[in-house]
């Protein structure tokens, strides 16, 4: 679904119409809390200090570095969704963000560190944690929003500010949109002095306005420099001490910069992500789990969102969206098909392919290929258009004995008719 952050760059507009709701393909890397403030840090913003641990030992003497006049630290879980301080481990312990005493560290490593946290945005199976942050326990004042997102509107970065933050900003968005500034930015010119400053006054910034610009202007560079498709700071925050400083952060980056950001992309964690969607990208494949009965095997990504449309159309429910791309070979062919295979949910598979540059024949082979090397039991529904279709069908009519459940389509409406009634 969109996040809160992309609608309102976008001004509240939606995208959708009522009652849909809209699963973008992921065109970025997340990374961690604590690999997010280290980047920062390196741009200059106030971040509060903290450390990773992998290990008790490790959690034990952050904690007793970081630990302030009252013996406490932030104990946070790493995972890759939001709602951590709500969630639940799968172990029954509550909250994946806990204020501690130092000395309590081993307790709470011990039910947190290596279990699975649910979160309102994990999904219901959870993520792993792998990581804890220990972080000092800052003394916020005042707490804010702040943003950058890509926004079609202005065809550019868009500053988002708040003068309330911390919590839920679809909330604040709904009960006080008149505290919501946006701030577009010319991304060849970058952020101007004039526009950090009409953002320090949308924060209604009360310490040093002068290096509250300062941070704004870090946050930005932070943003292009690293081809961030948004960076999300809630809350952006005052200290007691008068520091503007990025309590929490969330960064994303554009997958098409890994090229040019080679250390970034690093930081990816696998253990994070869908596996099949990692077994895919490793593949080069595009593929989204979703919670359907029907797997869709398709090049090209409007034809696989049009195949998702007439399955629903006709009564069924989309497994995934594949898309295999305009020049896919057998061997990828064989890789989407055991991907496909390896949901448990998937009683059929769809393959729609409209050969212009991907030609018939060579996904009939791998059609043929997978069959015989991971055994297709469900119904198979291949139809098959454009270059080398009357090989591609051939291909696929001299294996038919050996392929009981292969089943010919005419068309798209054909086959989406015969995939969801092969099912039902």
């Amino acid at each position: 679904m969109l996040s809160a952050c992309a609608r309102l760059a976008s001004g509240g507009r939606s995208v959708v119409g009522a009652g849909q709701v809209l699963r973008q393909q992921k065109r970025f890397l997340n990374v961690h809390e604590y690999q997010s403030a280290s980047l920062m840090a390196r741009f200059g913003v106030n971040v509060p200090p903290g450390l990773p641990a992998t290990t008790l030992e490790e959690a034990k003497i952050a904690a007793e570095k970081l630990k302030d006049a009252d013996g406490e630290v932030v104990i946070k879980s790493q995972i890759l969704a939001g709602g951590r301080g709500l969630g639940t481990f799968t172990n029954g312990f509550k909250g994946g963000v806990h204020v501690i005493k130092a000395s309590e560290v081993e307790k709470y490593v011990e039910k947190m560190l290596g279990q699975t946290l649910v979160t309102k945005q994990s999904g219901a199976e959870g993520k792993p944690v792998n990581t804890l942050f220990i972080a000092e326990k800052m003394q916020l004042t005042r707490e804010m929003y702040f943003a950058i997102a890509l926004d079609r509107a202005s065809n550019g970065p868009v500053i988002i500010a708040c003068s309330q933050g911390g919590t839920s900003i679809e909330d604040l968005a709904e009960e006080h949109p008149d505290l919501i500034i946006r701030v577009p930015v010319d991304i060849n010119e970058g952020i101007t002095d004039a526009q950090a400053a009409e953002v320090v006054e949308g924060l209604k910034v009360t310490t040093d306005k002068k290096a509250a610009a300062l941070q704004i202007k870090a946050l930005y560079n932070l943003f292009a420099k690293n081809d961030c498709t948004m960076t999300e700071v809630n809350p952006l925050a005052e200290t007691a001490c008068g520091k503007l400083i990025a309590a929490d952060a969330k960064l994303n980056f554009d997958d098409n910069a890994a090229y040019r950001q080679k250390e970034l992309f690093e930081l990816r964690d696998p253990s994070q992500e869908d596996p099949r969607e990692v077994e895919a990208a490793k593949a080069d494949l595009n593929y989204i789990g979703l919670d359907g009965s029907i797997g869709c095997m398709v090049n090209g990504a409007g034809l696989a969102m049009a195949t998702m449309d007439i399955i629903q159309l006709h009564g069924g429910s989309p497994a995934n969206f594949l898309d295999v791309g305009g020049s896919a070979t057998e061997e990828q062919t064989v890789k989407a098909f055991k991907i496909l295979l390896s949901d448990p949910k998937v009683k059929a598979i769809l393959v729609n392919i409209f050969g212009g540059i991907m030609k018939c024949d060579v996904i009939a082979a791998g059609v043929v290929a997978a069959a015989k090397q991971v055994g297709v039991k469900v119904p198979l529904v291949v139809r098959l258009e454009g270059t080398n279709v009357e090989e591609g069908k051939k291909i696929l009519a001299d294996a038919a004995s050996a392929m009981p459940t292969l089943i010919s389509a005419s068309d798209l409406d054909d086959a989406a008719i015969k995939a969801v009634k092969a099912i039902s």
